[in-house]
């Protein structure tokens, strides 16, 4: 009987316009004012904000010039190796002596650099054309390191000019010496194939290497120096690790993107 009064009653005044009216909890206006915060905050960092992006890629240490394959102007015996790796010589300096049928010839240098690579032996027969050493083109013992970025084709457009790039050398341990820094200094827009960067490099195997996932562009990188680190260069770490660098050392590169505001890419 009891609820059948309350039913009645509620009938006649639906509204219910007699009753006070209770007002939210002070917890629930804290909880709406930190939402409301929290949207506007969001709106301004998306209209305003700006979204940092980077591109990792395989690298190289070398010197500027690039390398060369150094071939033989003729066929005969390798009599004699001139040359050892690692050593700086001049343009028309003597690398290997080949017997002919017309003589002796001498292999030389075409420019000045330092051998990387010799690939020719006492006794062995060679063809006209064969490759028998690679030579890092660099004529000053103090020419400064670049590193060379392989990057993807497609994104090669959206590297800034003198974008920062963190370098990871493959001869130092990153988590005890940090990364090298280092600024983009150019953007090759044309895509390489296998055979011109094997052609740089003075290596066919780098050159199948950097091209396994698809022809990518050269961006050449200018690391920055420091008269504090042993190296000569500027590390994430206060020294950098205790010895020099080498050409020719393997690394990968982080490149930084052009910043992207937020409602670029959220909103279609």
């Amino acid at each position: 009987m009891q609820f059948r009064q309350q039913a009645l009653a509620k009938l006649q005044s639906p509204e219910e316009l007699d009753l006070p009216v209770r007002l939210a909890r002070p917890q629930g206006w804290l909880v709406l004012a930190v939402t409301v915060a929290a949207m506007a905050a969001a709106s301004v960092w998306a209209v305003t904000g700006s979204v940092t992006s980077t591109v990792s890629a395989p690298a190289i240490l070398t010197h500027g010039e690039g390398s060369y394959i150094l071939q033989s102007p003729a066929a005969g015996q390798v009599t004699a190796v001139l040359a050892k790796e690692g050593e700086r010589l001049p343009a028309g300096a003597p690398v290997l002596k080949v017997r002919t049928a017309e003589g002796e010839t001498v292999v030389r240098t075409v420019a000045a650099g330092r051998i990387t690579a010799l690939a020719a032996t006492i006794g062995q027969i060679i063809a006209t054309g064969a490759d028998v050493a690679a030579v890092e083109k660099v004529a000053h013992p103090g020419d400064p390191l670049y590193a060379t970025v392989y990057v993807p084709a497609e994104t090669a457009a959206s590297i800034p000019a003198h974008a920062t790039v963190d370098l990871t050398v493959q001869t130092v341990p990153a988590e005890r010496y940090g990364v090298l820094r280092g600024h983009v200094q150019s953007v090759d827009r044309t895509a390489q194939s296998a055979r011109q960067i094997a052609a740089f490099l003075g290596d066919s195997q780098l050159g199948e290497q950097f091209t396994e996932q698809g022809r990518p562009v050269a961006v050449t990188v200018r690391l920055d120096t420091s008269a504090a680190t042993r190296s000569g260069y500027r590390w994430s770490s206060a020294g950098g690790p205790p010895y020099a660098l080498t050409s020719m050392t393997l690394a990968t590169g982080a490149i930084r993107l052009a910043d992207q505001r937020p409602v670029d890419w959220l909103l279609p």
